[in-house]
């Protein structure tokens, strides 16, 4: 059977900073009590050690890897726990060394002690991570594998390529991005009514409808959020927020309350080219910086890369189509999840793999080709509009300084929006006949360039910015 990934596996709602670093972990550790409570050991748990590896080592501070470890092992879901409570709830645990195990039997827990980090790389993955439960009957010891966007498996094979545990029967199975283009020239459909027909498989209209509203709505939450909050980062380097002042110097006067209605009023604001290209990138960095605070970002692919479609998406909205509603909401996410699938099974979506190709790379891809479609491209041009945004990504290397999903990566985001933009206008002036490089070469020299590249730009921080500007620069 083919390996079916969902839209909603894509583009996941979850607590930043970073999908391979803490929502993956996280979820992890709700997977290992799950298996506990399976076995019916939950509650004859008296101990419970956690060892990070290689990746999850090497930037799990700046990653809050411990953190989201912590707040798995509490049962605390990351898609629904009010971010302000994340706070309190650590420093309870570090205060009374006590762990509520999945919010139900308290165990001992201290922090420094209880969770290990070991610079070796464990062989299946760059982010591995074991947690072992101490019970009379013996030790229980799982291990997991963080590959990216959010997700967890058991074991994973070295090229990331191993099919998931996620099997459906879509009635249209897609591996390539060939395949996608035959079956819309068979079907006479779009990508996005294609990809629609696979969702309905397992799950109703109205489901979809709903999730993927709860998607956007996360989206623009986030966005309003971070472009009304100022301030200073956490995590050491003092990073200022910047959406805050650039929202500012943009909104004008109009009064708005909710989100909706700040979508209308931006819609009103002066569209000159440069506040265009402002309006794009404080989007980007409001998103980035709700992330890089353990806000509720939506994982597009990565939590890293978070900032791209939905500066992209409401670009569409507030710019080029102020009649544009849920159909395009809906056309356009639809859209940039199948993109971003396709790159998953023939590539990677984790930069502990491939370095930030797979995730800014990727996060352009899938916004841009789904931009493409909005504004009347084939699915032809779709494809062409992703391959040229990952084409002037491959080779970006993954150098966080501090370990922290601050700096360069915030701005980055903006360079992925801005890219996509683009990348979607050329693809629409362009015969794609005249294409040379099909997306799956683009795909494919993704992953070459991948397993080439030294291991210390691949979210180690052992090289780069990472080393070149320390946080005493800061």
């Amino acid at each position: 059977m083919e390996e079916c990934i969902s839209v909603f596996d894509m583009l996941k709602i979850g607590v930043g900073p970073s999908s391979s670093h803490t929502l993956g972990p996280w979820r992890a550790a709700e997977r290992f009590l799950n298996e506990l409570r399976e076995q019916n050991l939950l509650e004859q748990v008296q101990e419970v050690t956690v060892d990070l590896y290689g990746s999850l080592s090497l930037t799990g501070k700046g990653h809050a890897t411990d953190l989201a470890v912590m707040l798995g092992l509490s049962g605390q879901d990351p898609e629904y726990i009010p971010v302000d409570q994340i706070e309190s709830i650590i420093q309870t645990i570090r205060d009374t060394h006590q762990l509520q195990l999945a919010n139900s039997y308290s165990i001992p827990f201290q922090p420094d002690t209880h969770i290990q980090f070991h610079k070796n790389f464990l062989p299946f993955h760059a982010n591995g991570l074991q947690f072992t439960a101490v019970t009379p009957q013996g030790n229980i010891t799982e291990t997991y594998y963080s590959i990216g966007g959010g997700f967890v498996v058991k074991e994973e094979r070295t090229n990331a390529k191993k099919k998931s545990a996620l099997k459906c029967a879509f009635p249209f199975p897609v591996q390539t991005a060939a395949e996608l283009l035959q079956y819309c020239q068979k079907e006479g459909k779009s990508i996005s009514e294609l990809v629609y027909e696979n969702e309905k498989s397992m799950r109703s209209e109205e489901e979809i409808h709903r999730e993927l509203m709860r998607i956007w709505n996360t989206m623009l939450e986030c966005m309003f959020i971070g472009c009304h909050t100022e301030g200073t980062l956490p995590g050491g380097l003092n990073v200022r927020r910047r959406a805050y002042d650039m929202h500012q110097n943009l909104i004008g006067t109009l009064p708005y309350h909710s989100p909706q209605e700040w979508l209308e009023v931006i819609r009103k604001t002066e569209v000159k080219f440069r506040q265009i290209l402002k309006w794009v990138s404080c989007f980007a960095l409001s998103v980035n910086e709700v992330n890089a605070a353990l806000g509720r970002v939506v994982t597009a692919p990565t939590n890293g890369s978070a900032g791209v479609i939905p500066a992209v998406l409401m670009y569409y909205m507030v710019i080029e189509n102020h009649q544009a509603g849920e159909k395009e909401i809906k056309q356009f996410l639809l859209v940039a999840g199948e993109i971003g699938s396709i790159f998953k099974k023939g590539s990677t979506i984790s930069a502990a793999m491939g370095g930030c190709q797979a995730e800014i790379g990727v996060s352009s891809a899938m916004a841009a080709g789904a931009l493409c479609e909005l504004m009347g491209g084939t699915p032809e041009q779709v494809q062409m509009a992703a391959e040229i945004a990952m084409e002037h990504h491959l080779g970006m290397t993954c150098d966080p300084i501090g370990g922290l999903v601050q700096i360069p990566c915030i701005e980055r985001n903006t360079m992925g929006a801005i890219k996509a933009i683009n990348a979607a206008e050329l693809a629409l002036e362009t015969d794609a006949k005249n294409a040379k490089v099909p997306l799956d070469k683009v795909i494919h020299t993704m992953w070459e360039t991948a397993k080439d590249m030294n291991h210390k730009y691949k979210e180690t921080s052992e090289g780069g910015l990472a080393i070149t500007v320390s946080l005493s620069d800061c």
